[in-house]
């Protein structure tokens, strides 16, 4: 991916943070997949008075893609008010290493979008649960 090609799926991330449900937490977190064709799809968490039902911003994202069609991904951007940005949690990087395991992920805080950390799915979860062996 290019640099702007980076550049505009974090702006999509950080524009997605402004629309998470967060009235417990008040921890707003937007997340951008684009797929090979260049199609961005995105997601922002949404949270439960039961916080077992919340759903994070990554996988709100990844399944809307899912449903939607698209199988392809080459890069998710996630999008937090945290210093360095937050990365997945462990459910989102077992369900990224699963549907997009080739992805680069981005990772910003949304009030300094320009300072981008990047990692690689094997980086974030080096020993992914497979069901089907050698899926990557």
């Amino acid at each position: 991916m290019t640099k702007a090609e980076k550049q505009i799926l974090v702006t999509a991330a950080v524009g997605a943070c402004a629309r998470a449900v967060a009235p417990y937490s008040n921890f707003h977190v937007g997340a951008a997949l684009r797929t090979r064709g260049g199609e961005i799809i995105t997601g922002a968490n949404v949270e439960s008075a039961s916080y077992g039902l919340t759903c994070c911003a990554e996988r709100i994202a990844l399944f809307k893609a899912l449903t939607e069609g698209h199988r392809d991904f080459v890069a998710v951007a996630v999008a937090a008010r945290r210093d360095g940005g937050a990365t997945p949690c462990g459910a989102c990087r077992q369900l990224l290493s699963e549907y997009a395991p080739q992805a680069t992920i981005l990772v910003v805080d949304s009030a300094q979008p320009a300072r981008i950390r990047q990692f690689t799915m094997a980086e974030l979860l080096p020993a992914a649960f497979l069901s089907v062996p050698g899926r990557r």
